[in-house]
């Protein structure tokens, strides 16, 4: 396993790769909502960056247009493909992101699908699918896989919607912490249903919420409800020998030293 973090890509040949090598790190997932920058001028610098630097990017997180609202009432009608008004945009950025992954070499793309409907019989849950394969037939067109990033539907869900697209060239972002926070699943046991699909890990930590309207709370590593020596286990139990991507969804110092602290207690469990 290797491990690495979140490089934003904004100012990722700026800042995010030096601060990636300055945390004694190597690999990262890229992640962007700019569709704008996803130019092949963009990927051309990106690529002498990475080359310069010795980075590897091991998945890119594309994100999507439009608003976005992390919670339980506006989260369903904001996020992902879910939203009818915003799906067919959504779609056409995330194909264009697969592109845009593939001119930097990178043979995974990971994104949040939005709040898929627990009920297959869903009316709306049709042109989700649809939706959804025209992403991953471009990633399959890129020699990509395409990866869900686990937390805003039950493993159960996910796991059907990954068997009604097909499940070649599909895989599963791991979230631990989204599972807690979006109050879906213990990740323990959501391992059980996913785990044969996980192709990259978000090594992050949290609480199951406690209300009905706000996601649980983030936490530093080892602060938060997720068990890692036991995740860690049962992840290599299962074969898995990829990366974990750290992430901590605060700035500034506290984020540096989380990071840190983070990837030293990785390197113990690993």
């Amino acid at each position: 396993m290797t491990i690495g973090t979140m490089v934003g890509l904004q100012n990722c040949i700026e800042e995010g790769f030096l601060n990636l090598k300055s945390l004694g790190l190597s690999h990262c997932q890229l992640s962007g909502f700019s569709e704008a920058l996803c130019t092949e001028e963009f990927a051309r610098r990106i690529l002498e960056a990475i080359d310069r630097e010795g980075v590897t990017i091991t998945t890119y997180w594309c994100g999507w247009p439009g608003p976005a609202v992390w919670d339980f009432y506006e989260g369903p009608l904001t996020l992902g493909l879910t939203p009818v008004a915003y799906r067919f945009a959504r779609t056409e950025a995330l194909k264009k992101g697969s592109d845009f992954a593939a001119a930097l070499g990178v043979r995974q793309m990971a994104t949040h699908a939005g709040f898929i409907p627990e009920n297959p019989a869903d009316p709306e849950y049709p042109g989700i699918v649809s939706a959804l394969k025209d992403v991953v037939n471009r990633c399959k067109q890129n020699g990509q896989i395409f990866l869900f990033e686990t937390g805003q539907e039950t493993p159960v869900t996910l796991r059907r919607l990954i068997d009604d697209l097909g499940t070649e060239g599909i895989g599963v972002n791991f979230d631990p912490a989204n599972l807690l926070l979006y109050g879906k699943a213990n990740p323990l046991d959501a391992l059980d249903i996913l785990g044969e699909f996980v192709r990259d890990i978000h090594a992050k930590d949290g609480e199951y919420p406690t209300n009905g309207r706000y996601l649980g709370e983030e936490k530093a590593l080892g602060q938060g409800r997720v068990n890692f020596p036991a995740l860690l286990k049962k992840l290599k139990g299962l074969g898995y020998d990829g990366p974990i991507t750290i992430e901590r969804e605060i700035s500034g110092e506290e984020q540096i030293k989380d990071i840190l602290a983070a990837a030293e207690m990785l390197r113990g469990l690993i």
